[in-house]
């Protein structure tokens, strides 16, 4: 990956964040979304955002409803504070690398304390 590719990778981490938590209105979102990373191609027409939602099964499927509404939106904002030539279509895909985490330091704790 390019120089240039990973700078656009970081900036649409940090301003789709952004976006998400402050200019997006929606009480279908939870609070305990996180972008965990972000897939520029190479010409950077097109971005892959991963992101993983902690909580239930049904404020998970909310969530990813709520997000596939406002792409859009998102995308516009994303076009206004990044200055690329062509701001890139964003397709979100959850990720559940961050909750598979957390179970497996639950398990290993749990071993250290003996319960298994």
């Amino acid at each position: 990956m390019s120089l240039r590719n990973e700078r656009v990778r970081k900036a649409l981490m940090r301003e789709i964040s952004d976006i998400i938590f402050k200019d997006i209105k929606d009480p279908a979102i939870c609070a305990m979304v996180s972008i965990t990373d972000v897939d520029v191609s190479s010409d950077n027409s097109a971005a892959r955002v991963f992101y993983s939602v902690f909580g239930s099964d049904e404020a998970k499927k909310k969530t990813i409803s709520a997000l596939e509404r406002h792409v859009g939106q998102i995308r516009h904002e994303v076009g206004k504070r990044i200055r690329l030539r062509k701001t890139p279509t964003l397709l979100f895909i959850p990720d559940d690398s961050l909750e598979h985490g957390a179970k497996m330091t639950e398990l290993i704790n749990k071993i250290e304390r003996g319960e298994l």
